[in-house]
């Protein structure tokens, strides 16, 4: 098994231009008169942690962990492209708020369910009335927090999957990449939709940061990731009381859990993706005790961060309080940067009932 090694990074902010004024930064890390030293203290403690619990694994799988304040990470495999499953929505969200930055659609904007829409795998919008109108605003919602793939579906529709592409490769995340809509009929669904426990830290460094998109943009993603509904992994090693902003994913044989987790003021970011199980009871076992082991070295790093004189982790703009995170349908456009442009705002026309 391939180990990718602790990496220490002092953040230098890098400006990534998409084609049409999107940008993603990376956060600076306060200035040292010496380096890190990676190789001692509690993150080198992760490190091996993490080596031992991979050795012992159930299938392929991947691991990446950052800690936001250093911007330090550790790791196992954490290149390696994965069946994304439906971490794969993150993705897709990313662009649906680059689109409305661009000003191409809103958060109010209607979209209308068509019949090829519709996976069966996993959620409530399936059955739901070929013509049914959904606004954009409950379609995020519904694809994140409960995972409904016929609402991914029509978002990928509304914004394009080459755009979505393009995106991530703009963000330079190699391993990121849609080959179709979701489509869970099939096994091809393993090689469709495919990612990496790099690429998606990555992803979500950027929305802790408030980097992604923009601030408001990054408040908005944080919120509904906090919404997700689906707590058996990442999660449920932690105590009760600890937030976490995560998507779930998973397959006959593969589950994924990726995350912003809010251990007091001392926030970190992790990524568990596990494929070719043998059952799915070893996988999560596998996550949760992944999840630990970052929450108990990552208290004890920020410890030590704190004693070596390096600042807690602080977003470029204060987000709104994890606790407060929006209930659905309550996402706050601001409607002086949301608004469609003229000619692209969504019809008034009657919406048929479902």
């Amino acid at each position: 098994m391939r180990l990718i090694m602790i990496a220490v990074t002092l953040r230098i902010p890098r400006l990534f231009l998409a084609a049409m004024a999107f940008a993603v930064v990376a956060a600076p890390v306060a200035a040292r008169a010496t380096p890190l030293d990676a190789s001692a203290g509690p993150l080198a403690d992760l490190q091996m942690r993490l080596s031992h619990v991979a050795g012992h694994a159930p299938g392929r799988v991947g691991i990446a962990i950052e800690d936001l304040a250093t911007g330090m990470t550790s790791g196992i495999n954490a290149s390696e492209s994965l069946p994304a499953a439906s971490t794969i929505k993150i993705p897709v969200m990313i662009e649906v708020f680059k689109q409305m930055e661009l000003g191409a659609l809103d958060l109010n904007t209607r979209v209308h369910l068509e019949r090829h829409d519709k996976d069966y795998g996993w959620g409530d919008l399936s059955g739901a009335r070929v013509g049914s109108v959904r606004s954009v605003k409950d379609l995020l919602w519904l694809m994140i927090t409960d995972s409904d793939n016929t609402a991914t579906n029509m978002l990928i529709r509304l914004v394009g999957r080459t755009h979505i592409n393009a995106t991530m490769a703009t963000l330079g995340l190699e391993s990121t990449h849609l080959r179709d809509d979701i489509r869970t009929e099939t096994d091809s669904i393993r090689y469709t939709l495919r990612s990496s426990p790099h690429d998606m830290v990555k992803m979500l460094d950027g929305i802790a940061r408030d980097r992604l998109v923009d601030a408001w943009s990054s408040q908005q993603m944080l919120a509904i990731l906090t919404g997700q509904r689906h707590n058996t992994l990442l999660p449920m090693a932690l105590p009760k009381d600890i937030k976490i902003a995560h998507k779930t994913g998973s397959l006959h044989d593969t589950l994924n859990d990726v995350g912003i987790v809010y251990h007091d003021n001392e926030p970190y970011v992790i990524a568990v993706m596990t494929t070719q199980l043998p059952n799915l009871d070893l996988g999560r076992r596998f996550i949760r005790k992944v999840s630990r082991i970052a929450y108990d070295e990552l208290g004890r790093f920020a410890s030590w961060r704190v004693d070596n004189g390096i600042a807690a982790f602080a977003a470029d703009h204060p987000n709104e309080p994890i606790a407060q995170a929006l209930a659905p349908g309550a996402l706050t456009p601001d409607e002086a940067m949301w608004n469609a442009a003229p000619g692209l705002r969504p019809s008034t026309e009657a919406e048929p009932s479902n």
